[in-house]
């Protein structure tokens, strides 16, 4: 016989290998053929192709505590087991043996831990039913002993594989040594020799009690005919007994049999009768059906015809037109006491169209025809009610204006000015403004005409109250005209330049702060009117202002107050993406267009009275445009910047034509002295810094700079005419400057920067003048010093005696013509530095100047000659500063 795999000590360290690492020692190891069931009927199981694995039992200690796995090992590609699957037998519950196996070597293990309970577990085979044996006790004993419990064994006979356990246990024969050394042989069983010790799995008693009841059945067994002929004894006596009761029991038997067959005939009399009874009740029973059937139709139908004639009393209500809205809506009348009947049909009209859309109408009911006549009905009335309404209107609009146009009592006429109140306008129109919503909410389209026809008529009363305004504005501001030569001509004609002209710049304050806030509040109201969908309007305050109190505000210098309308930055947003912004822009275009040219008008007024106004009107017009951020008064503040840039311009005029009248004094004759244009500046720029309001600083700079560039460039031309007075006219007229703007150069940053500037080329003139004086007089002496100062670069200063023109003699000669009278030709310096200057106050600082320029430039004579003629006197510094100190 083959020797079992469970013996082969090289698959158990194979097997060893495979689990290296784990902690667990191998019990037993042995191969199989592993396959799949398939689970069919009646226990019926079919198997897949075998695959070879080894099963291997491990054991793994941690202190008293024992684990027990069941490890399934696979062969590799190489041929070194693996392990595969591992199993824990705490979870084992169930060995089965499978029986329609004839040789009774395959069975399966349960787990109860496994995830899907549906799928078959494996199959395993073995060799022989010894390996079977084997493997499962050695199973049993494990689960025994580690844990305590026995799993559920199916298939075979526990008793029997213990028996079989008793006489299979091989015998190990072993050497072991005595004191004196001589090895003894003892014999023990393989099991002793497991490190895992194996309980019994029947005890001694119960082995015995066996034995003894084997033993009464076995009796006689080894006498085989003995044997037979006993047990054919024993049935013929239970055989002769059981006839004999029967015999015995006959009369009691035909009288069961007489009582069944009785039983029977009355059990068939019933079955007949129930028979009968069952026909008529399902008969009766499908009658009772049918009226059931027949009667919940009925019900049904009840119930739809009951909400039918409510659903048809619903659209019957909806398409009916009550008499008196149809009356309203096709002939009524629009005045002020019928308006609010008129606005019920609008209402009614409205809801009623919208009730036969689809979304609130059931869209069964949408394609009826009576519901199509109802809703072209219902348009046929809307498109009369708004024609009716619309051509109302335009005639209303026009009617109110021309009666507004032909009484002069609304406008301002001669000796009296009369701001425009528009209250009872705007009463009126609010009289048919729910009437506008309306007419939106009918017919978006129909507003575009009405927007148009409003515009067109308080266009025209709107300019007719601004040229009147503007008119008596003019006529009754009483002002003398002031120069517009301000830089040019004789000194007489700046005597008006000092004419208080404020009543001008007054004037087109009253006119933008009558108007400006009119023309805001027009502009509110028709976007409100007129039903725009623009952001609301509120004062820069917070709460609105009350027109009234605002119109009752006739203080010229109240300019703040403005009455301008704002929106907080939310709105502003909204405001941006607002479909309806664009045509409220357009239809304000028609609405305000041609008011413009009665501000201009009131400009070109002022600028003539007093050009310098412009810069008053300049910082007027500004407040306002900071202040106006409104959009739905967005053409208000195109006319506000438009008033701005004409204010900038005819300004602008003023400064071009000032700056022609500098350049003209370029083309005069000779001119000496302070040119007349530096001293009108002057007077110019203290009236203009009088006029300066608000924001027009910026304006009045530019201007200073554009004068002053061009009277420096001019002075330039001027002075190179004659080149021989050139740094006189310059010093002088650059003084003059300076002294003129001394106060407003301290307040004035750009005036302060021309200061400097002027500052520093009156300084050049002056340098450049003394240096000519002092050349003119001591020609020869500083000529003498620059040749020493030449040859200083190229040689030592002890070689320049001995050259050319340089020699003591030489120096000696210089010193004589030149230091001789030296009072003479200090006193010839003053005397034409005295007489080509027409400013005589600026003499003694000259004269100072000139002496220290002639100071210094004689002390670095006498240290040059000091250096290169050391054994020459000449006269010293100190002597000649005490010489110029007398003079």
């Amino acid at each position: 016989m083959a020797k079992s795999s469970a013996d082969d000590e090289e698959l158990r360290r194979a097997c060893e290998a495979g689990i290296e690492g784990t902690k667990q020692s191998i019990v037993m190891s042995i191969r199989v053929a592993k396959s799949r069931g398939v689970w069919g009927k009646s226990g019926k199981l079919g198997r897949q192709m075998a695959k070879p694995r080894v099963l291997a039992l491990s054991v793994k200690s941690k202190g008293q505590r024992k684990k027990a796995f069941l490890r399934v090992m696979k062969y590799s590609s190489g041929g070194v087991l693996e392990p595969a699957k591992m199993y824990k037998l705490k979870h084992l519950s169930k060995v089965e043996v499978i029986t329609n196996d004839p040789s009774g070597c395959t069975f399966t293990l349960g787990f109860d831990n496994l995830r899907s309970q549906s799928v078959a577990p494996p199959q395993w085979t073995m060799r022989n039913t010894d390996d079977r044996n084997r493997l499962l006790v050695c199973i049993l004993n494990i689960c025994k002993d580690v844990l305590g419990r026995l799993p559920k064994v199916v298939g075979i006979d526990i008793v029997e594989m213990a028996l079989w356990a008793k006489d299979n246990t091989p015998v190990v024969t072993t050497q072991r040594s005595t004191e004196d050394g001589e090895p003894v042989a003892e014999t023990v069983t393989e099991s002793e020799l497991k490190v895992t010790v194996e309980k019994e799995l029947v005890s001694q008693a119960e082995e015995e009690d066996m034995e003894a009841l084997l033993g009464t059945y076995v009796m006689g067994i080894g006498e085989a005919e003995a044997f037979s002929e006993r047990l054919k004894r024993e049935l013929q006596a239970l055989e002769a007994a059981n006839v004999h009761a029967i015999l015995e029991s006959e009369p009691l038997v035909d009288e069961v049999l007489n009582g069944l067959e009785a039983a029977t005939n009355i059990v068939d009399d019933m079955d007949e009768w129930l028979g009968i009874f069952n026909v008529k009740l399902r008969h009766m029973r499908e009658d009772i059906e049918s009226i059931e059937t027949r009667n919940n139709k009925l019900e049904m139908q009840s119930v739809n015809n009951k909400a039918l004639i409510e659903e048809l009393d619903k659209v019957i209500e909806r398409l009916r037109v009550p008499s008196e809205y149809a009356a309203s809506l096709t002939g009524g009348s629009f005045d002020e006491a019928d308006m609010l009947q008129n606005i019920e049909a609008c209402e009614w009209l409205a809801k009623a169209l919208r009730g036969l859309e689809v979304p609130n109408l059931d869209p069964i009911y949408a394609n009826m025809r009576a519901v199509r006549e109802k809703r072209a009905e219902l348009e046929k009335l809307k498109a009369t009610f708004v024609r009716r309404a619309s051509e109302f209107l335009r005639n209303y609009f026009a009617s109110l204006v021309d009666f507004m146009i032909s009484d002069k009592s609304y406008f301002s006429q001669r000796g009296q000015l009369k701001r425009p109140d528009h209250a009872d306008l705007r009463y009126k129109c609010r009289t048919y403004a729910r009437l506008l919503q309306h007419l939106k909410g009918l017919d978006k389209n129909c507003l575009g005409p009405l927007r148009k026809a409003y515009c067109s008529s308080l266009n025209l009363l709107l300019r007719r109250e601004a040229r009147e305004f503007a008119n008596e504005l003019r006529a009754s501001t009483k002002v003398s005209r002031n120069p517009t030569v301000w830089l040019e001509g004789s000194t007489g004609s700046s005597q008006n330049a000092n004419t208080d002209t404020s009543a001008v710049s007054d004037a087109y304050a009253k006119m933008l702060t009558i108007f400006i806030p009119l023309l805001v509040d027009e502009s509110s109201f028709f976007a409100h009117f007129m039903c725009f969908e623009v952001p609301a309007l509120a004062p820069p305050g917070g709460a609105g202002t009350d027109n009234k109190n605002r119109s009752n505000n006739d203080d010229g210098n109240d300019d703040d107050d403005l009455g301008i309308m704002d929106i907080d930055e939310t709105d502003k947003k909204t405001a941006k993406t607002s479909p309806d912004l664009t045509a409220l822009n357009e239809s304000l275009q028609d609405l305000l267009d041609g008011i413009q040219e009665d501000f201009y008008a009131v400009v070109d007024w002022a600028y003539k009275i007093d050009p310098l106004r412009c810069i008053s009107m300049h910082g007027i017009t500004e407040r306002y445009l900071s202040g106006q951020k409104a959009d739905a008064a967005g053409f208000v503040r195109l006319l506000l910047g438009d008033l701005e840039s004409r204010v900038s311009m005819q300004f602008s005029r003023f400064v071009d034509e000032a700056c022609h009248q500098i350049e003209r004094n370029e083309r005069n004759v000779r001119q000496m002295g302070v040119l007349p244009y530096i001293p009108r500046f002057a007077a110019l720029a203290t009236r203009m810094e009088q006029y300066i309001q608000g924001q027009s600083r910026d304006l009045v700079d530019q201007a200073y700079t554009k004068f002053v560039s061009i009277m420096f460039v001019t002075l330039e031309k001027i002075a190179q005419q004659d080149p021989k007075y050139a740094d006189i006219l310059l010093l002088e007229n650059y003084a003059a400057f300076q002294n003129s703007l001394y106060d407003l150069a301290n307040v004035v940053p750009t005036l302060a920067k021309f200061y400097h500037q002027a500052s520093e080329a009156y300084e050049q003139a002056c340098t450049r003048h003394i240096s000519m004086i002092i050349y003119y007089q001591f020609e020869r002496l500083f000529q003498f010093a620059k040749k020493i100062e030449d040859f200083m670069y190229t040689i030592t200063p002890e070689e320049i005696p001995f050259q050319l023109g340089l020699s003591k003699m030489e120096l000696r000669k210089m010193l004589k013509s030149s230091l001789s009278g030296v009072d003479k030709s200090i006193a010839a310096m003053y005397k034409k530095l005295q007489k080509n200057l027409a400013s005589e106050e600026l003499l003694p600082s000259l004269w100072d100047k000139c002496k220290k320029e002639f100071l210094d430039k004689y002390e670095s004579f006498v240290q040059l000659v000091a250096k290169v003629y050391p054994s020459e006197n000449v006269p010293g510094v100190t002597e000649m500063r005490g010489l110029l100190a007398s003079m």
